[in-house]
């Protein structure tokens, strides 16, 4: 019979209906399956579904324990999931959220497409680093799915995933950001069968470790996530041995829809519309100097989610993402966010929303694009966006202000370093992603600041490495990691701080390492805040040639800052490679958390405590807040008061309301409106300007009326303003020309009356203006 040759959209893989997929699954395959009316008593529920939940957690120590790469050891970079017979998850670790969007869609894709042949039997496992199958949402992203058989029937899945330092490819660390397509890159393997009968195949694993730099971390990190995924498996299976196999899955199926049930519970209690929001990558590869959107529209109906993508940039460079890991943007954002107080069963979670999108497009990307950006660069943009609508959405409720988040640090900031380890007088080869950058900063909250160098929204577990272990494993020597003043976005309530890092050669090395960059948020700012609260700060990567003191040797003191290290400042690019010689400094800054509301209603007393921390310049503490310190470092009132009013008179001049009267900030009355965020709400009632289709929006600091909601028009009624991109502050870039060619501006949104800021961004000039934000709420 002649062999079938499967088309590049084969290795795709989607959501299918349950029936659908029973029909696509061989016959020769017995699937373990109950009965949907199945019960059990409320305390079998809750030991199981505590057990399965444990179950995970138990395969993260594992991995950890025999993994050698610092990637799973020191920052937990790795997820897994326990799935039912067709790959819906049951349970998920809580390590790389994103890591998991897609892991049902990797079990379904083996379920179609390898259950007859090389078929699916006890014992065996799956490897799979495909991006567009759901094995990992770039190939740095291994996964190895392990079936669960009981009786020889198959019974569910388990998966462990984790990132791998270097999987091959013309670049060190498998990261090419000159790639044209994704034959430029690491190649992506769909599921090959690892394990067969519970034996490792030797030519499977060579083959697999032999595409590294670095076989002993990959090879050890294979048989890691074998073991995993072995201990879990035994665990099931004294777990269906105490209690059978029905009780069991009958848990599994309603730990599941009880997740759907209290999710869509939740939305039922939100308010029905649409919320738009549009982000940026920047550069879409080396020498590339544009801007690509990616938007997103969500319609909230009910108990249901739509997220439509439609007329999000076309696929280019490597800033792509498939189809998975569009899906995990989603999935990583909507888990702490949406559902941080209902237990992760995320296959429940998953049945609540629904994706809509263009195909060819970098959230979207076919065959054969460049996709080794994929999870942090369009499927987090993604994120945010979705974070952004959400908060919007949440915040219009009274009921859930509490839970709504500035976006966090946004992105990551990408620096693979690779050379030869000279200490000890060896030449042994190193590659390794400065992963000091996992302490981002969290988002500003309605009621409080963000979390300082919280770490990651999408890693609840996250960590940065210990600075020395990092010494230890690698040539380099930290001058510093610190927390960065000013680098939370600035707001009523302060986004989180990030940090930054500065790295020299260890004095031993005599040579050249070579480093590869990727990072965006450095024009138009991925971790925006909310209500008119500022953006944290831009990413910044350095390089510093010739320092004064080189490798430390026969110094007295440490350079505190980069003005202390001497020398020629290079600016690193988004995309693109450079060099860290032994003469040289690299200095990474990351980004922080998004401020909430106006910095200008921030508490005078809480920004010198702020100053005093270190969070805040004296600088940003009277230019941004408006907050003047006298000699002492206490608040200055009647300076204070003085320097904040000229600022909103500064808006007035700049929005085009030279000599307008400000109107007071008070207490305006509003006990009727229906709060929209922290500076708008709506009134119902007759107005100066009644609105018979959902009411005239007002400013609830000064109580003047500004526009009817319908359709956003209000927006127009707003006064705007844009400013150099430095005028938000000392954490912002001040030239973006560095980096693109489009012109870039802080634009901001006010009051027409009392000039507080209600939008806030750092944007192409082209951006929309916010009407559509608010069209379609009801």
């Amino acid at each position: 019979m002649a062999s079938r040759i499967p088309g590049a959209d084969e290795f795709t893989s989607r959501p299918l209906p349950r029936a659908e997929l029973l029909r696509q699954i061989s016959p020769a395959l017995s699937l373990h399956q109950v009965d949907d009316d199945g019960d059990v008593d409320a305390l079998t529920y809750e030991v199981v579904r505590h057990r399965l939940w444990a179950i995970t957690q138990e395969m993260g120590e594992t991995l950890r324990r025999m993994s050698g790469s610092h990637v799973v050891t020191e920052s937990n970079d790795f997820n897994f999931s326990i799935c039912d017979e067709l790959g819906e998850q049951v349970q998920v670790g809580t390590y790389n959220i994103g890591l998991i969007g897609s892991m049902d869609l990797a079990i379904v894709w083996t379920l179609r497409n390898r259950s007859d042949n090389p078929g699916i039997a006890e014992g065996d496992m799956f490897l799979c680093n495909d991006p567009w199958i759901g094995g990992g949402l770039h190939q740095n992203d291994a996964a190895i799915l392990a079936p669960i058989f009981h009786e020889g029937k198959l019974f569910g899945w388990t998966t462990a995933i984790a990132h791998q330092v270097d999987l091959g490819g013309p670049r060190p660390g498998s990261f090419s950001p000159s790639a044209q397509d994704v034959f430029g890159e690491a190649v992506p393997t769909p599921p090959l069968k690892v394990v067969r009968g519970g034996v490792l195949q030797r030519d499977v694993a060579d083959a697999w470790v032999r595409r590294s730099r670095l076989p002993h971390l990959v090879g050890l990190d294979l048989r890691a996530k074998i073991a995993a995924n072995k201990n879990a498996a035994e665990q099931i299976l004294r777990l269906i041995a105490k209690y059978g196999a029905d009780t069991v899955k009958i848990v599994m199926r309603r730990m599941m829809d009880d997740a759907e049930r209290r999710l869509r519970a939740k939305l039922e209690t939100l308010p029905d519309g649409t919320w738009t929001a549009v982000g940026y990558q920047e550069q879409s590869q080396t020498g590339d100097r544009g801007l690509h959107a990616i938007k997103v529209a969500m319609t909230k109906e009910a108990d249901r989610l739509v997220f439509d993508f439609r007329g999000t940039a076309g696929q280019t460079g490597i800033i792509n993402c498939p189809y998975p890991g569009l899906r995990a943007g989603i999935v990583f954002t909507m888990l702490p966010l949406l559902a941080g107080d209902i237990p992760w069963a995320a296959g429940g979670l998953m049945r609540c929303f629904e994706i809509v999108t263009d195909e060819d497009t970098i959230t979207n990307a076919s065959f054969p694009a460049a996709v080794g950006k994929g999870p942090f660069g369009p499927a987090w943009g993604a994120g945010n966006l979705v974070a952004e609508v959400l908060a919007r959405m949440l915040d219009a409720d009274p009921g859930h202000r509490g839970d709504v988040q500035s976006i966090c640090n946004g992105t990551t900031d990408l620096c693979v370093v690779s050379g030869v380890d000279e200490r000890g007088g060896g030449a042994r080869g190193f590659v390794s992603p400065i992963f000091d950058v996992m302490a981002g900063g969290y988002g500003a909250q309605v009621y409080h600041d963000g979390v300082d160098t919280g770490g990651r929204l999408i890693i609840p577990s996250a960590r940065a490495p210990d600075v020395e272990m990092t010494e230890y494993l690698y040539p380099l020597v930290a001058l510093w990691r610190r927390e960065q003043t000013d680098s939370g976005g600035p707001g009523r309530q302060r986004g989180g701080m990030s940090g930054s890092v500065c790295y020299v050669q260890h004095p031993s090395q005599t040579g050249t390492m070579s480093l590869v960059v990727s990072g965006t948020g450095k024009v138009a700012n991925q971790n925006v805040g909310l209500a008119g609260g500022y953006p944290g700060n831009s990413q910044l990567d350095l390089v510093v040639r010739g320092i004064d003191m080189p490798q430390l040797a026969d110094t007295a003191t440490i350079p505190a800052g980069l003005d202390e290290l001497g020398g020629r400042t290079e600016v690193l690019p988004c995309e693109g490679e450079s060099t860290l010689g032994p003469g040289d400094a690299l200095y990474l800054h990351w980004q922080a958390g998004g401020g909430y509301g106006d910095p200008l209603l921030r508490p005078a007393g809480q920004v010198r405590e702020d100053v005093h921390q270190a969070r805040v310049s004296v600088r940003a503490a009277r230019e941004v807040y408006g907050v003047v310190l006298d000699e002492d470092g206490d608040v200055d009132p009647a300076a204070t008061d003085e320097t904040r009013e000229k600022l909103r008179h500064r808006r007035a001049s700049d929005a085009g309301l030279s000599g307008t009267r400000l109107t007071p900030i008070g207490a305006p009355g509003l006990t009727k409106a229906r709060r929209l965020d922290d500076n708008l709400a709506v009134v119902e009632s007759p107005s100066p300007s009644p609105s018979p289709d959902g009411g005239t929006v007002v400013c609830v600091h000064c109580g003047t009326w500004i526009g009817p909601l319908a359709g956003g028009a209000f927006v127009t009624g707003l006064a705007r303003r844009d400013a150099a991109p430095a005028e938000a502050g000392p954490h912002i870039w001040p030239d973006p020309g560095e980096y693109v060619d489009a012109e870039v501006v802080f634009r901001q949104l006010f009051c027409p009356g009392c000039l507080t800021a209600v939008h806030s961004r750092v944007v192409p000039t082209v951006h929309p203006l916010p009407a559509d934000e608010y069209r379609s709420w009801t």
